[in-house]
């Protein structure tokens, strides 16, 4: 199966100009200003891409793909995620977590759905573990976990966040060394993942193991940052990866992404979407006092006010979500237009509007239409 796309504007991230693309089932087999190719119509698609800008699929790597929530009841666990809930929003891949409650919802389960999402097209991973430690996890240990199943690349935690279990510096940094040397032996990153709240410590006990230890600071990968949290301008400083949420209000995420970017390597930071988390609202005696939901569509909508409102180029704009989290997560076929790429590619028009996606080689949308279902709406 062929599919070439004529005349679009590759940002690969880097701007390429325009350039045709030719796809050969799952993987790009060329990029070049002009391809003379044809094929037997019925294994052979053209794409017009005049006009059109053309991006890498987007990778959101914290996704609660089985539904996050639980913290106002049984009635606030949110639903799993639909692999048309991803591909709508040029999100083509993805990495799935356990979020608070670790008693309704399960690794099996994430797994489970990582699979799934997998056997419908897109790309999918996930972390074992969950806010809570010990680790909740499938084998019995975070180790065996991330070496021998093939879905698991890391392990998440909670760290300064009265929900977390308090991990200390001493325990962090034994689950890192577990995670690390675990993904020595299956190759994969073997990161520690983790919830970071609004607590006291912020990231104060990674620099603490940081330099107590030889653990790289690499390991942990923050997520949920700001500016404003205890550690973050060391961390930044001594190379941490900073993974931003989109959020709720995204105008004021892009806002906040680009001041960081006046003092931290565009390569360090990534964006996330807490796509079908929770959202609590507390009071100041830390009871809950409302409920929002993390959605999907906010990923690209920060990276559209970023591009609009922050004056940040198109190629670095787009890097947070594409290349960056791929060379974090050593997805090596992930992240750029380039031969033997995988063919997870994005089409936008003038307004920085998603009008086409490829995933893995097939077309999941096409002219803002969505043109593949969920399993069960074949019926």
């Amino acid at each position: 199966m062929f599919t070439l796309i004529r005349n679009a504007h590759v940002y690969a991230p880097e701007d390429l100009g325009i350039q045709d693309v030719l796809i050969c089932n799952e993987r790009i087999v060329k990029v070049a200003e002009h391809i003379d190719f044809e094929w037997d119509a019925d294994d052979f698609t053209q794409i017009d891409g005049s006009g059109k800008k053309l991006v890498p699929g987007f990778i959101d790597q914290h996704v609660h793909i089985i539904g996050g929530g639980g913290e106002d009841g049984f009635a606030s666990l949110i639903r799993e995620i639909q692999m048309t809930d991803c591909v709508r929003y040029g999100v083509t891949s993805v990495i799935g977590v356990l979020g608070t409650d670790s008693n309704a919802k399960s690794v099996e389960s994430i797994v489970a759905r990582a699979k799934a999402l997998r056997e419908q097209g897109m790309s999918a991973w996930c972390l074992t573990g969950s806010y809570a430690y010990p680790s909740t996890t499938l084998t019995g240990s975070v180790a065996r976990d991330i070496a021998f199943l093939e879905e698991v690349i890391g392990v998440k935690i909670a760290i300064s966040d009265h929900r977390s279990s308090n991990i200390s510096a001493e325990e962090l940094a034994r689950l890192a060394t577990q995670a690390r040397t675990a993904g020595f032996l299956a190759k994969k990153p073997g990161v520690v993942h983790m919830h970071t709240g609004r607590g006291k410590k912020g990231l104060t006990d990674i620099l603490k193991i940081a330099d107590e230890t030889d653990i790289p600071i690499t390991q942990f990968r923050p997520t949920h940052v700001s500016k404003n949290m205890p550690g973050f301008d060391e961390f930044a400083q001594r190379g941490g990866y900073l993974d931003f949420t989109s959020g709720i209000r995204t105008a004021e995420t892009a806002e906040r992404i680009a001041d960081a970017l006046k003092t931290v390597n565009l390569k360090q930071i990534t964006l996330s979407s807490d796509s079908n988390g929770s959202f609590p609202k507390w009071s100041a005696d830390m009871k809950i006092i409302g409920m929002g939901v993390g959605k999907m569509e906010t990923l690209f909508d920060t990276i559209r006010h970023l591009i609009l409102d922050q004056n940040i180029s198109i190629s670095d704009a787009i890097s947070i979500i594409t290349c960056n989290v791929a060379d974090a997560l050593m997805l090596d076929q992930k992240g750029r237009i380039a031969k033997d790429k995988d063919a997870d590619l994005v089409l936008l028009n003038e307004n920085l509007e998603i009008t086409d996606v490829i995933a893995r080689g097939k077309q999941v949308l096409r002219d803002s239409q969505l043109c593949v279902k969920n399993y069960y709406e074949y019926e």
